[in-house]
């Protein structure tokens, strides 16, 4: 059986499973659509979080980063889990407690504010429509190279998939549809790994594998992956970071972009009880770290297996030729990969070879010269791809790869259906019903969430078409504009009652504003917009990337909300009352003085 019928059928097969458990749990009612009926146990809600959690930037794009950057990017992997347990400790059980459908219509009800509702609303549509479009443009990779054509049909092709089930089951359809999907991605994830790790170090397990020996040169295999890149000009793999300051700063906007990712949060009011909540963080964190303790290790060997298939030889030796690009089967997932536009090389000297190597590095440019090479030839290597390409890389059989391309889609798809599920709830419950029309019936609201998720559905292949930066990358930005808008308000909501309306509209609007124009400035998207391009203009802060800005923006939110309260009316008793009720155990006595 050839390659693209194994594709087929895993894709296939796995796709049949999410629309069948759709139309199973088919929501019949608001409360299925928002909140699965509030009847999901523990164990599963963290299964269906996980996936929920670890979308296309973490099966597809996280690799693919730590492998060409090395231990700076670790701090994708330090943010998203620490701030998962942040989110875990901090707020779901409070917010489970609150027993509302929505981010949103909490910050409205504790604010008591439509005002300060509204503009959760928007908070929320910015951030999640910038994350929906990671996970778009992470479908649209899986689909192009798996089904072996344009990522720009297989965007279409996998929103129509989301449509299928997300529209129709909402978040009791997608959470039975997320808990298979977890059992595809994680083993589709692990497996590759597992082998890969066997053929390079002999241990089954890549964490490990990762610091033990290279079974070929008998050397730690970090330290030959370090030789390696830095004969080829680059930096060395375990090199240290550039900037503390911008590291601390991405981390910490990660973190606290996670504790406020309305889509996650909407997960914990689908259980039963307070208690239910808590459960469910803790599983939830055992089933993301099956895949987090694994990403290091995947990165390091990918980077490892490419390096030594385009210098067969060593680095010192002859690079890879074009006839080898075009007959050897080790070299066939080249030929494939450069029909989806993701990869790509230039034979610029005509020596019918493909040099690979830093052609910046002012070490190497004498050598260059000397051989007559003109430049680095592989002129296009995605990162995105590195994950779903590292089993064909690796020569694995071709049931994994077929495997890791349902993993893939079931990553991203499952995060789409998660943040147009909490889009399609913001616009119908918070602003339809909540702003615009309050009688609305049940009947109507349930049909103006699915309206307005395909119409989500809709703007996210739009966007997803130009993406502002690498999957993971564009996501490290939706998650600093929950950091600056989210998060603040959600905290002070539920530690604080100092903060009022006022303080609380203020502090979300500065945040998400401030926040806004670093990153277009930053991105130099206001007078020459080019999304292609995945490149940054020089930080305006010092050494602050655009990615790294949602802490600051947080910090102006806190400032704002806090110097605005003092300067208004205080917060009137009744919600200081709704205050402690929220964060007070029953049966642990009064709050005092709303503390």
């Amino acid at each position: 059986m050839d390659q693209f019928t194994l594709n087929l059928l895993f894709v296939g097969a796995s796709f049949a499973l999410y629309i069948g458990i759709a139309i199973w749990a088919r929501a019949g009612s608001t409360s299925e659509f928002y909140a699965a009926g509030r009847g999901v146990h523990p164990v599963t809600n963290g299964m269906a979080t996980a996936a929920d959690w670890m979308s296309a930037a973490s099966f597809i794009s996280m690799a693919g980063l730590i492998a060409f950057t090395g231990y700076d990017n670790s701090s994708f992997l330090m943010g998203w889990t620490g701030g998962y347990v942040l989110l875990a400790l901090l707020l779901a059980p409070y917010l489970r407690k609150f027993g509302k459908f929505t981010v949103s219509e909490f910050i409205g009800d504790r604010f008591y504010s439509p005002t300060a509702r509204l503009v959760a609303v928007i908070c929320l549509l910015v951030a999640s429509i910038t994350y929906v479009i990671g996970q778009m443009q992470g479908v649209g990779i899986a689909f192009g190279r798996f089904l072996e054509i344009d990522a720009f049909w297989g965007l279409l092709i996998g929103a129509c998939v989301v449509f299928a089930y997300a529209v129709f089951g909402g978040m009791k359809g997608v959470t039975y549809t997320q808990v298979a999907q977890y059992c595809v991605l994680i083993t589709a994830y692990t497996i590759p790994a597992v082998f890969i790790s066997l053929q390079l170090t002999g241990t089954p397990i890549p964490a490990l594998g990762l610091f033990g020996e290279h079974t070929a040169s008998g050397e730690p295999l970090l330290a030959k992956l370090d030789a390696i890149v830095t004969d080829l000009g680059f930096k060395e793999y375990t090199a240290a970071h550039g900037s503390t300051i911008n590291m601390v700063l991405f981390t910490l906007s990660l973190m606290i972009g996670t504790a406020g990712l309305p889509h996650v949060i909407m997960r914990f009011f689908t259980v039963p009880k307070v208690s239910d909540a808590r459960w469910s963080a803790g599983w939830t964190l055992v089933f993301i770290a099956l895949l987090y303790l694994t990403a290091p290790a995947v990165g390091a060997m990918a980077r490892l297996n490419i390096s030594d298939l385009m210098w067969p030889n060593g680095t010192g030796g002859e690079a890879v030729s074009v006839e080898q690009i075009e007959t050897d089967p080790e070299y066939a997932w080249m030929a494939t990969w450069q029909k989806t536009g993701l990869l790509d090389w230039e034979d610029k000297n005509g020596d019918g070879k493909i040099q690979y190597y830093n052609d910046a590095n002012a070490d190497l440019q004498a050598k260059a010269a000397e051989k007559g090479w003109q430049g680095n030839e592989l002129t296009k290597f995605n990162r995105d791809i590195l994950v779903l390409a590292n089993p064909e890389i690796a020569s694995l059989p071709g049931w994994v790869i077929g495997l890791v391309a349902a993993g893939g889609l079931a990553a991203a798809l499952s995060t789409a259906a998660g943040l147009l599920l909490a889009i399609s709830s913001a616009v119908s419950h918070d602003l339809l019903k909540g702003q615009l029309t309050p009688n609305m019936s049940e009947r109507n609201e349930l049909l103006a969430a699915r309206i307005s998720m395909a119409a989500a559905i809709v703007v996210a292949v739009l966007l997803g078409l130009n993406p502002p930066g690498f999957a993971a990358q564009t996501v490290a930005l939706a998650f600093g504009l929950a950091a600056a808008s989210i998060f603040p308000a959600l905290m002070m909501g539920i530690f604080s009652t100092r903060i009022n309306n006022s303080g609380a509209v203020a502090g979300m609007l500065a945040g998400l504003v401030v926040t806004l124009l670093y990153i277009f400035l930053h991105k130099g998207w206001f007078f020459i917009p080019d999304t292609n391009s995945f490149t940054d203009a020089d930080p305006l802060l010092g050494p602050v990337k655009s990615t790294s800005f949602g802490a600051i923006g947080a910090l102006v939110n806190f400032i704002v909300a806090y110097v605005v309260s003092g300067m208004t009316k205080e917060t009137p008793e009744h919600i200081k009352a709704l205050v402690a009720s929220v964060r007070v155990p029953r049966g642990a006595g009064a709050a005092v003085d709303g503390h």
